[in-house]
């Protein structure tokens, strides 16, 4: 569905995009990750034919967007960073605009566009120039247009920018239910996102990708995974954490607190069940024992660690 092939940007001496190339298929969401100033929104504008490719080239539903960007255009949605629009229009115009660009009209645009603003929860701000609208419900009206045909390709920078958590979960919510049969490219720096929607991430530093993983993946990089946090009853932390300190499969224990313990694995073995019958058996009281995950921020920190912002396109 999205084919990425030697994909490069350069603006004067600086290289934003360097020599990307990967794909994503059908009911696959991606997230884009990287930290400001890595490639992403100079990426998605080459793939979306916002923005000339310096060498390579994309494809979107086997259309190269440097040989046939119109084709491109009637098979993608794309929410650009920011979502620009006219601030006197009011959502209704704009996407009866966005609808006869992309050829409806009479009931077909009429749907189109009730379906469209159904789904990004427009509500009663239909008839309210853009340019009253809060910071979030812009963002859905901009969410609205890029669905309005119905797309097999979405490619949304930073979706759920501005939104409440109420809002936030609804737009989430949205894009699990269309992933079945489309391909989805989500640029976030809400890591939570990545865990909560996407099925894969891939992390680009300086133009280049640095990791391509799942999310479960991805947190198993993290030393903390299979690490297991344990609060111990009643002055027993000194004891307990001499015992588990002596296991062969626990490489080091960390006193957090006078209560609190977090327990680090060798080669992220798992160790909970270890630990626990290892408390039970000498007597040792716990409240609370929880097994880590591991955690994104870390995980991102560190392979993108050292890396320096390059060039970005300039917002339009």
């Amino acid at each position: 569905m999205i084919e990425l092939d030697h994909l490069t940007k350069d603006f004067g001496p600086h290289r934003a995009v360097d020599d990307l190339s990967f794909s994503v298929s059908k009911g696959e969401v991606l997230g884009f990750l990287g930290p400001n100033g890595a490639g992403k929104s100079t990426t998605m504008r080459m793939i979306t034919g916002y923005l000339a490719p310096t060498a390579g080239t994309a494809r979107i539903v086997g259309y190269d967007v440097r040989k046939d960007p119109v084709a491109v255009k009637k098979c993608l949605g794309y929410l650009p960073e920011g979502a620009p629009a006219w601030p006197d229009m009011t959502p209704q115009a704009f996407l009866q605009f966005a609808a006869e660009i992309r050829g409806f009209g009479g009931k077909a645009a009429g749907m189109r566009i009730a379906a469209a603003a159904e789904k990004a929860n427009l509500g009663d701000v239909m008839h309210q120039p853009i340019g009253t609208l809060s910071k979030g419900f812009k963002r859905r009206v901009g969410l609205a247009q890029a669905l309005l045909h119905d797309p097999a390709v979405l490619i949304m920078d930073e979706p759920t920018d501005g939104l409440d958590p109420n809002q936030k979960h609804e737009v989430r919510k949205l894009i699990a239910e269309m992933s079945g049969d489309k391909a989805i490219v989500i640029s976030t720096h809400i890591l939570e996102e990545v865990e909560a929607i996407c099925s894969r991430a891939i992390v680009i530093a300086k133009g280049k990708i640095v990791a391509d993983d799942t999310p479960e993946g991805l947190e198993r990089r993290s030393d903390r995974h299979n690490g297991v946090s344990l609060t111990v009853a009643g002055g027993q932390n000194a004891q307990a954490a001499t015992l588990i300190d002596a296991l062969p499969d626990v490489e080091s224990v960390e006193r957090l607190s006078e209560t609190r313990l977090f327990c680090r694995p060798v080669a992220q073995k798992p160790i909970a069940s270890m630990l626990a019958q290892l408390l039970r058996e000498n007597d040792i009281g716990f409240e609370e024992l929880h097994v880590e995950r591991g955690r994104l921020d870390e995980v991102f920190r560190d392979i993108t660690q050292g890396t320096e912002p390059v060039t970005e396109a300039p917002n339009a």
